[in-house]
């Protein structure tokens, strides 16, 4: 409000415009393909990249980069630990297995008792 000299006040109005305008489509989510985010992120984990960087050049917010590596090493991680998991069994000499769990090769007679074995491998993928 402000006053005149005469006495009487004046007002003025104060529009809210919003910026966009009811029913108007919404900007859709931008989707990146695996492999350009694994290029991106493959990048972005070099020694001395800037992560920041390389966001601002193909134009996403460096904490989308940062989630992309982390995530990436999260993925790693979890196929780290699960394969070293899963065994390969081979026959060898006819008479004996090998199982290879990671860098780890089991080999038992193909007469060894089943309880036994399956101790074994607990017992390496614990390790």
């Amino acid at each position: 409000m402000s006053a005149t000299s005469s006495g009487t006040r004046t007002f003025h109005m104060i529009e809210a415009v919003a910026e966009r305008l009811e029913g108007a489509p919404r900007q859709l989510r931008r989707r990146w393909s695996d492999e350009f985010k694994a290029q991106v992120v493959t990048e972005a984990l070099e020694p001395g990249a800037s992560v920041s960087a390389i966001a601002h050049r193909i134009g996403i917010h460096p904490s989308q980069l940062f989630a992309w590596r982390r995530d990436a090493r999260a993925e790693q991680d979890y196929r780290l630990r699960h394969s070293s998991c899963e065994g390969v069994v081979a026959p060898v000499a006819g008479s004996v297995i090998e199982i290879a769990i990671g860098k780890v090769v089991v080999r038992a007679g193909v007469d060894v008792d089943e309880a036994h074995l399956q101790r074994v491998i607990r017992a390496v993928r614990s390790a």
